[in-house]
Protein backbone atom coordinates (compact mmCIF):
# COMPACT_ATOMS: atom_id res chain seq x y z
CA UNK A 1 0.00 0.00 0.00
CA UNK A 2 1.25 3.48 -0.82
CA UNK A 3 0.83 6.37 1.63
CA UNK A 4 -0.42 9.58 0.01
CA UNK A 5 1.12 12.92 0.97
CA UNK A 6 -1.47 15.52 2.12
CA UNK A 7 -1.85 18.56 -0.13
CA UNK A 8 -3.76 21.86 -0.26
CA UNK A 9 -6.79 21.54 -2.55
CA UNK A 10 -8.48 24.17 -4.66
CA UNK A 11 -5.53 26.47 -5.46
CA UNK A 12 -6.21 28.58 -8.54
CA UNK A 13 -3.72 28.45 -11.44
CA UNK A 14 -1.28 31.32 -11.99
CA UNK A 15 -0.45 32.36 -15.58
CA UNK A 16 -1.95 29.12 -16.81
CA UNK A 17 0.19 26.93 -14.56
CA UNK A 18 -1.28 24.60 -11.99
CA UNK A 19 -0.36 25.11 -8.30
CA UNK A 20 0.49 21.98 -6.33
CA UNK A 21 1.23 22.41 -2.61
CA UNK A 22 2.19 19.30 -0.63
CA UNK A 23 3.28 18.74 2.95
CA UNK A 24 6.59 17.16 1.98
CA UNK A 25 9.09 19.88 2.87
CA UNK A 26 10.78 17.87 5.61
CA UNK A 27 11.64 19.20 9.08
CA UNK A 28 10.76 22.87 8.87
CA UNK A 29 10.09 25.65 11.35
CA UNK A 30 8.58 29.10 11.10
CA UNK A 31 10.72 30.33 14.01
CA UNK A 32 14.23 29.89 12.61
CA UNK A 33 15.39 33.09 14.33
CA UNK A 34 15.01 31.45 17.75
CA UNK A 35 18.61 30.28 17.27
CA UNK A 36 19.64 33.95 17.67
CA UNK A 37 17.87 34.02 21.03
CA UNK A 38 19.73 30.85 22.02
CA UNK A 39 23.07 32.66 21.71
CA UNK A 40 21.80 35.75 23.55
CA UNK A 41 20.39 33.65 26.37
CA UNK A 42 23.65 31.71 26.64
CA UNK A 43 25.48 35.00 27.17
CA UNK A 44 23.03 36.32 29.75
CA UNK A 45 22.37 33.02 31.55
CA UNK A 46 18.73 33.83 32.28
CA UNK A 47 17.49 30.22 32.46
CA UNK A 48 20.32 29.03 34.67
CA UNK A 49 19.97 32.09 36.93
CA UNK A 50 16.27 31.48 37.55
CA UNK A 51 16.60 27.69 37.81
CA UNK A 52 19.32 28.01 40.46
CA UNK A 53 16.77 29.71 42.74
CA UNK A 54 14.44 26.69 42.69
CA UNK A 55 15.08 23.66 44.92
CA UNK A 56 14.79 20.47 42.86
CA UNK A 57 13.60 17.52 44.95
CA UNK A 58 12.97 15.22 42.00
CA UNK A 59 14.67 11.84 41.61
CA UNK A 60 17.65 12.54 39.29
CA UNK A 61 17.28 9.11 37.68
CA UNK A 62 13.78 9.95 36.48
CA UNK A 63 14.31 13.56 35.43
CA UNK A 64 13.87 14.13 31.68
CA UNK A 65 13.69 17.93 31.67
CA UNK A 66 15.86 20.13 33.88
CA UNK A 67 14.40 23.30 35.34
CA UNK A 68 16.82 25.41 33.32
CA UNK A 69 15.75 23.70 30.07
CA UNK A 70 12.07 24.16 30.92
CA UNK A 71 12.56 27.85 31.68
CA UNK A 72 14.63 28.27 28.53
CA UNK A 73 11.94 26.71 26.33
CA UNK A 74 9.20 28.81 27.91
CA UNK A 75 11.13 32.07 27.56
CA UNK A 76 12.02 31.32 23.92
CA UNK A 77 8.36 30.58 23.18
CA UNK A 78 7.18 33.82 24.78
CA UNK A 79 9.78 35.85 22.87
CA UNK A 80 8.61 34.26 19.59
CA UNK A 81 4.98 35.14 20.29
CA UNK A 82 3.80 31.84 21.81
CA UNK A 83 2.94 33.19 25.24
CA UNK A 84 0.56 30.45 26.40
CA UNK A 85 1.81 27.36 28.20
CA UNK A 86 -0.41 25.25 25.91
CA UNK A 87 1.68 26.31 22.90
CA UNK A 88 4.48 24.01 24.03
CA UNK A 89 2.30 20.98 23.31
CA UNK A 90 3.03 21.64 19.62
CA UNK A 91 6.34 23.50 19.86
CA UNK A 92 7.89 20.57 21.70
CA UNK A 93 8.26 18.88 18.29
CA UNK A 94 9.53 21.99 16.47
CA UNK A 95 13.09 21.34 15.20
CA UNK A 96 14.24 24.95 15.71
CA UNK A 97 13.04 25.05 19.33
CA UNK A 98 14.63 21.67 19.99
CA UNK A 99 17.95 22.97 18.66
CA UNK A 100 17.63 26.18 20.70
CA UNK A 101 17.17 24.10 23.84
CA UNK A 102 20.19 21.91 23.08
CA UNK A 103 18.45 18.88 21.57
CA UNK A 104 18.95 17.40 18.12
CA UNK A 105 16.00 18.04 15.79
CA UNK A 106 15.48 14.44 14.69
CA UNK A 107 17.15 11.95 17.01
CA UNK A 108 16.86 14.12 20.14
CA UNK A 109 14.05 13.74 22.66
CA UNK A 110 11.08 16.07 22.34
CA UNK A 111 10.74 19.06 24.65
CA UNK A 112 8.48 19.18 27.68
CA UNK A 113 4.69 19.43 27.43
CA UNK A 114 2.27 21.87 29.02
CA UNK A 115 1.56 19.82 32.18
CA UNK A 116 5.28 19.75 33.04
CA UNK A 117 5.52 23.52 32.64
CA UNK A 118 2.37 24.10 34.69
CA UNK A 119 3.87 22.09 37.54
CA UNK A 120 7.02 24.18 37.26
CA UNK A 121 5.01 27.40 37.60
CA UNK A 122 3.51 26.23 40.89
CA UNK A 123 6.59 24.96 42.74
CA UNK A 124 8.13 28.33 43.64
CA UNK A 125 7.59 29.64 47.17
CA UNK A 126 7.71 33.31 48.03
CA UNK A 127 11.30 32.86 49.23
CA UNK A 128 12.24 31.31 45.88
CA UNK A 129 10.58 34.21 44.07
CA UNK A 130 12.45 36.72 46.24
CA UNK A 131 15.73 35.02 45.34
CA UNK A 132 14.72 35.21 41.67
CA UNK A 133 14.04 38.93 41.98
CA UNK A 134 17.44 39.60 43.52
CA UNK A 135 19.11 37.29 40.97
CA UNK A 136 17.57 39.29 38.12
CA UNK A 137 18.98 42.49 39.62
CA UNK A 138 22.39 40.79 39.77
CA UNK A 139 21.92 39.76 36.12
CA UNK A 140 21.15 43.39 35.26
CA UNK A 141 24.37 44.53 36.89
CA UNK A 142 26.36 41.74 35.27
CA UNK A 143 25.09 42.65 31.79
CA UNK A 144 27.27 45.79 31.66
CA UNK A 145 30.76 45.46 30.21
CA UNK A 146 32.02 47.95 32.79
CA UNK A 147 30.53 49.58 35.85
CA UNK A 148 28.68 52.79 34.90
CA UNK A 149 29.33 55.97 36.81
CA UNK A 150 25.60 56.69 37.13
CA UNK A 151 22.28 55.08 36.20
CA UNK A 152 18.70 56.33 35.99
CA UNK A 153 15.92 54.07 37.25
CA UNK A 154 12.32 54.68 36.18
CA UNK A 155 9.61 53.20 38.40
CA UNK A 156 6.00 52.88 37.32
CA UNK A 157 3.08 50.47 37.48
CA UNK A 158 0.44 49.27 35.04
CA UNK A 159 -2.97 47.63 35.15
CA UNK A 160 -3.07 43.84 34.70
CA UNK A 161 -6.64 42.57 34.35
CA UNK A 162 -7.56 39.71 36.69
CA UNK A 163 -9.20 36.47 35.55
CA UNK A 164 -11.83 35.52 38.11
CA UNK A 165 -11.16 35.02 41.82
CA UNK A 166 -7.38 35.35 42.09
CA UNK A 167 -5.09 36.16 44.97
CA UNK A 168 -4.14 39.87 45.13
CA UNK A 169 -6.88 40.83 42.65
CA UNK A 170 -8.53 44.12 43.71
CA UNK A 171 -11.16 46.34 42.14
CA UNK A 172 -9.53 49.57 40.98
CA UNK A 173 -11.94 52.46 40.46
CA UNK A 174 -9.49 54.35 38.23
CA UNK A 175 -9.37 51.49 35.72
CA UNK A 176 -12.95 50.42 36.51
CA UNK A 177 -11.80 46.81 36.62
CA UNK A 178 -10.60 44.08 38.94
CA UNK A 179 -6.89 43.85 38.35
CA UNK A 180 -3.35 43.54 39.61
CA UNK A 181 -1.04 46.54 39.51
CA UNK A 182 2.52 45.25 39.01
CA UNK A 183 5.43 47.62 39.53
CA UNK A 184 8.17 47.75 36.91
CA UNK A 185 11.63 49.28 37.21
CA UNK A 186 13.72 49.91 34.08
CA UNK A 187 17.14 51.43 33.51
CA UNK A 188 16.47 54.45 31.31
CA UNK A 189 19.66 54.48 29.22
CA UNK A 190 19.54 50.87 28.02
CA UNK A 191 15.90 49.92 28.54
CA UNK A 192 17.04 46.90 30.57
CA UNK A 193 14.54 45.56 33.12
CA UNK A 194 15.51 45.65 36.78
CA UNK A 195 12.33 44.53 38.56
CA UNK A 196 8.87 43.21 37.74
CA UNK A 197 6.80 42.75 40.89
CA UNK A 198 3.21 41.53 40.92
CA UNK A 199 1.12 43.28 43.57
CA UNK A 200 -2.51 44.11 44.43
CA UNK A 201 -4.55 46.27 42.08
CA UNK A 202 -4.26 49.46 44.09
CA UNK A 203 -1.88 52.38 44.33
CA UNK A 204 1.22 51.50 46.41
CA UNK A 205 1.45 53.13 49.81
CA UNK A 206 4.45 55.22 50.74
CA UNK A 207 5.77 52.47 52.97
CA UNK A 208 5.44 49.84 50.24
CA UNK A 209 7.10 52.01 47.59
CA UNK A 210 9.91 52.91 50.00
CA UNK A 211 10.52 49.23 50.70
CA UNK A 212 10.79 48.47 46.97
CA UNK A 213 13.24 51.28 46.16
CA UNK A 214 15.29 50.40 49.26
CA UNK A 215 15.64 46.74 48.26
CA UNK A 216 16.54 47.56 44.65
CA UNK A 217 19.04 50.23 45.68
CA UNK A 218 20.66 47.98 48.25
CA UNK A 219 21.07 45.11 45.77
CA UNK A 220 22.53 47.33 43.05
CA UNK A 221 24.94 48.90 45.51
CA UNK A 222 25.98 45.40 46.60
CA UNK A 223 27.23 44.95 43.02
CA UNK A 224 28.31 48.53 42.37
CA UNK A 225 29.14 50.26 45.68
CA UNK A 226 30.00 53.64 44.14
CA UNK A 227 27.37 53.99 41.42
CA UNK A 228 25.21 57.12 41.50
CA UNK A 229 21.51 56.33 41.19
CA UNK A 230 18.75 58.68 40.01
CA UNK A 231 15.15 57.57 40.65
CA UNK A 232 12.25 58.99 38.59
CA UNK A 233 8.52 58.45 38.88
CA UNK A 234 5.00 59.85 39.05
CA UNK A 235 3.63 61.98 41.86
CA UNK A 236 2.35 59.06 43.96
CA UNK A 237 5.98 58.01 44.53
CA UNK A 238 6.81 61.40 46.04
CA UNK A 239 5.84 60.24 49.53
CA UNK A 240 7.78 61.17 52.67
CA UNK A 241 8.85 57.54 53.12
CA UNK A 242 10.32 57.29 49.61
CA UNK A 243 12.08 60.66 49.72
CA UNK A 244 13.62 59.96 53.12
CA UNK A 245 14.69 56.46 52.04
CA UNK A 246 16.47 57.77 48.96
CA UNK A 247 18.12 60.64 50.84
CA UNK A 248 19.38 58.23 53.49
CA UNK A 249 20.97 56.09 50.74
CA UNK A 250 22.56 59.05 48.94
CA UNK A 251 20.36 58.65 45.85
CA UNK A 252 19.13 61.44 43.59
CA UNK A 253 15.45 61.68 42.72
CA UNK A 254 12.99 63.66 40.65
CA UNK A 255 9.30 62.87 41.10
CA UNK A 256 6.09 64.53 40.09
CA UNK A 257 4.34 66.35 42.92
CA UNK A 258 0.57 66.57 43.24
CA UNK A 259 -0.77 70.09 43.61
CA UNK A 260 -2.52 71.36 46.74
CA UNK A 261 -3.87 74.61 48.10
CA UNK A 262 -0.48 75.76 49.40
CA UNK A 263 1.34 74.98 46.16
CA UNK A 264 -1.35 76.66 44.08
CA UNK A 265 -1.06 79.76 46.25
CA UNK A 266 2.72 79.68 45.82
CA UNK A 267 2.32 79.43 42.03
CA UNK A 268 -0.41 82.09 41.67
CA UNK A 269 1.97 85.03 40.96
CA UNK A 270 3.94 82.83 38.54
CA UNK A 271 0.76 82.02 36.62
CA UNK A 272 -0.17 85.69 36.45
CA UNK A 273 3.31 86.61 35.24
CA UNK A 274 3.19 83.93 32.50
CA UNK A 275 -0.24 85.11 31.35
CA UNK A 276 0.92 88.74 31.08
CA UNK A 277 4.07 87.73 29.20
CA UNK A 278 2.00 85.69 26.73
CA UNK A 279 -0.27 88.66 26.00
CA UNK A 280 2.71 90.94 25.52
CA UNK A 281 4.41 88.49 23.15
CA UNK A 282 1.20 87.57 21.25
CA UNK A 283 2.13 83.87 21.42
CA UNK A 284 -0.39 81.06 21.54
CA UNK A 285 1.44 79.42 24.45
CA UNK A 286 4.19 80.51 26.76
CA UNK A 287 6.14 78.42 29.26
CA UNK A 288 7.95 79.65 32.34
CA UNK A 289 9.86 77.73 35.00
CA UNK A 290 10.22 78.61 38.65
CA UNK A 291 11.64 76.95 41.73
CA UNK A 292 11.19 77.39 45.44
CA UNK A 293 11.88 75.72 48.75
CA UNK A 294 8.77 73.96 49.97
CA UNK A 295 7.84 71.83 52.96
CA UNK A 296 4.69 69.75 52.98
CA UNK A 297 2.96 69.08 56.27
CA UNK A 298 4.19 65.46 56.31
CA UNK A 299 7.80 66.33 55.40
CA UNK A 300 10.51 66.69 58.00
CA UNK A 301 12.39 69.36 56.05
CA UNK A 302 12.17 71.71 53.10
CA UNK A 303 12.85 70.34 49.63
CA UNK A 304 13.36 71.87 46.21
CA UNK A 305 10.16 72.14 44.16
CA UNK A 306 10.13 73.15 40.50
CA UNK A 307 7.02 74.52 38.79
CA UNK A 308 6.32 74.46 35.07
CA UNK A 309 3.79 77.18 34.25
CA UNK A 310 2.16 77.20 30.81
CA UNK A 311 -0.13 80.07 29.80
CA UNK A 312 -2.52 79.79 26.87
CA UNK A 313 -5.86 81.22 25.76
CA UNK A 314 -7.55 78.70 28.04
CA UNK A 315 -5.70 79.96 31.12
CA UNK A 316 -2.60 78.96 33.05
CA UNK A 317 -1.63 75.36 33.82
CA UNK A 318 0.99 74.49 36.41
CA UNK A 319 2.82 71.20 37.13
CA UNK A 320 5.20 70.51 40.01
CA UNK A 321 8.16 68.20 40.58
CA UNK A 322 10.27 67.65 43.68
CA UNK A 323 13.96 66.90 43.34
CA UNK A 324 17.33 67.01 45.08
CA UNK A 325 19.21 67.47 41.79
CA UNK A 326 21.19 70.66 41.11
CA UNK A 327 20.72 72.62 37.88
CA UNK A 328 18.38 74.99 36.09
CA UNK A 329 14.65 74.47 36.56
CA UNK A 330 13.90 74.27 32.82
CA UNK A 331 16.53 71.57 32.17
CA UNK A 332 15.48 69.56 35.19
CA UNK A 333 11.84 69.52 34.13
CA UNK A 334 12.10 69.13 30.36
CA UNK A 335 15.19 66.92 30.14
CA UNK A 336 15.52 65.09 33.45
CA UNK A 337 11.86 64.59 34.43
CA UNK A 338 9.89 64.44 31.17
CA UNK A 339 12.26 61.77 29.80
CA UNK A 340 10.73 59.34 32.29
CA UNK A 341 7.85 59.00 29.82
CA UNK A 342 10.03 56.49 27.96
CA UNK A 343 9.33 54.05 30.80
CA UNK A 344 5.73 53.83 29.60
CA UNK A 345 6.99 52.67 26.20
CA UNK A 346 9.15 50.02 27.90
CA UNK A 347 6.16 48.79 29.90
CA UNK A 348 4.20 48.70 26.63
CA UNK A 349 6.95 46.56 25.08
CA UNK A 350 6.71 44.09 27.94
CA UNK A 351 2.94 44.11 28.35
CA UNK A 352 1.84 44.28 24.71
CA UNK A 353 4.53 42.32 22.91
CA UNK A 354 5.51 39.67 25.47
CA UNK A 355 1.94 39.46 26.86
CA UNK A 356 3.13 39.82 30.44
CA UNK A 357 -0.49 40.23 31.58
CA UNK A 358 -1.18 36.50 31.04
CA UNK A 359 -1.32 36.11 34.81
CA UNK A 360 -4.33 33.80 34.93
CA UNK A 361 -3.26 31.41 37.73
CA UNK A 362 -5.11 31.47 41.03
CA UNK A 363 -2.03 31.64 43.27
CA UNK A 364 -0.01 34.83 43.21
CA UNK A 365 3.23 32.81 43.43
CA UNK A 366 2.49 31.17 40.07
CA UNK A 367 1.57 34.52 38.53
CA UNK A 368 4.76 36.14 39.84
CA UNK A 369 6.75 33.26 38.37
CA UNK A 370 5.03 33.84 35.02
CA UNK A 371 5.79 37.56 35.20
CA UNK A 372 9.46 36.73 35.78
CA UNK A 373 9.47 34.49 32.70
CA UNK A 374 8.01 37.30 30.60
CA UNK A 375 10.69 39.56 32.03
CA UNK A 376 13.23 37.04 30.72
CA UNK A 377 11.62 37.18 27.26
CA UNK A 378 11.84 40.98 27.41
CA UNK A 379 15.56 40.63 28.17
CA UNK A 380 16.09 38.56 25.02
CA UNK A 381 14.11 40.84 22.70
CA UNK A 382 15.66 44.01 24.13
CA UNK A 383 19.17 42.53 23.78
CA UNK A 384 18.44 41.56 20.17
CA UNK A 385 17.16 45.06 19.41
CA UNK A 386 20.18 46.70 21.04
CA UNK A 387 22.51 44.51 18.98
CA UNK A 388 21.46 46.45 15.88
CA UNK A 389 23.62 49.45 14.86
CA UNK A 390 22.68 52.66 16.66
CA UNK A 391 21.63 54.51 13.53
CA UNK A 392 19.69 51.63 11.99
CA UNK A 393 15.86 51.67 12.03
CA UNK A 394 15.90 48.42 14.02
CA UNK A 395 17.34 50.15 17.10
CA UNK A 396 14.04 51.94 17.68
CA UNK A 397 11.71 49.26 16.34
CA UNK A 398 8.98 47.67 18.42
CA UNK A 399 9.37 44.12 19.67
CA UNK A 400 6.69 43.04 17.21
CA UNK A 401 8.74 44.37 14.29
CA UNK A 402 11.88 42.69 15.64
CA UNK A 403 9.99 39.41 16.06
CA UNK A 404 8.42 39.40 12.59
CA UNK A 405 11.69 40.41 10.92
CA UNK A 406 14.34 38.35 12.69
CA UNK A 407 12.56 35.51 14.51
CA UNK A 408 9.71 34.49 12.22
CA UNK A 409 11.98 33.05 9.53
CA UNK A 410 11.21 29.82 7.70
CA UNK A 411 13.97 27.23 8.10
CA UNK A 412 14.47 23.69 6.84
CA UNK A 413 16.52 21.75 9.38
CA UNK A 414 18.29 18.52 8.44
CA UNK A 415 20.17 16.32 10.89
CA UNK A 416 23.13 14.56 9.28
CA UNK A 417 25.64 12.18 10.80
CA UNK A 418 28.24 14.80 11.69
CA UNK A 419 26.35 18.08 11.59
CA UNK A 420 22.96 19.79 11.45
CA UNK A 421 22.24 21.98 8.42
CA UNK A 422 19.79 24.89 8.57
CA UNK A 423 18.49 26.17 5.22
CA UNK A 424 17.08 29.71 5.33
CA UNK A 425 15.11 31.32 2.47
CA UNK A 426 17.28 32.68 -0.36
CA UNK A 427 14.75 35.52 -0.77
CA UNK A 428 14.98 36.62 2.88
CA UNK A 429 15.28 40.43 2.55
CA UNK A 430 17.40 41.19 5.65
CA UNK A 431 20.26 38.74 5.21
CA UNK A 432 23.07 41.21 5.98
CA UNK A 433 21.45 42.47 9.17
CA UNK A 434 20.67 38.92 10.33
CA UNK A 435 24.31 37.94 9.79
CA UNK A 436 25.42 40.99 11.77
CA UNK A 437 23.05 40.23 14.65
CA UNK A 438 24.12 36.58 14.72
CA UNK A 439 27.76 37.62 14.94
CA UNK A 440 27.08 40.00 17.82
CA UNK A 441 24.99 37.40 19.63
CA UNK A 442 27.78 34.83 19.29
CA UNK A 443 30.31 37.37 20.59
CA UNK A 444 28.26 37.75 23.78
CA UNK A 445 28.53 34.05 24.56
CA UNK A 446 29.30 32.72 28.06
Amino acid sequence: MTETTPFLPGLSPVCGKELLARFDGGQMSSDGGVLLLREIEAGLGIAWTLASCLPDGRDPKRVRHGYDEMIRARVFAIACGHEDCDDLDLLRFDPAFKLACGRLPGSGDDLMSQPSLSRLENIASWRDLARMGFAMIDLFCGSFARVPERITLDIDETADAAHGQQELAFFNAYYDATCFQPIHVFEAGSGKPVLALLRPGKRPSGREAASIVAHVTRRIRANWPRVKILWRGDSHYATPEVLETLEARDCSYIFGLAGNTKLKGLAAPWCEDAALRRLASAKDKLRRFHQSAYRAGSWKKERRVIARVEASAKGADVRFVVTNLPGRAKWLYEKAYCARGQAENLIKDMKTYTKSDRTSCHRWQANQFRLTLHMGAYWLLNSLRRSAPKRSPWRGATFQTIRLTFLKIAARITELKSRVTIALPSAYPNQKMLILLAGKAAAQGP
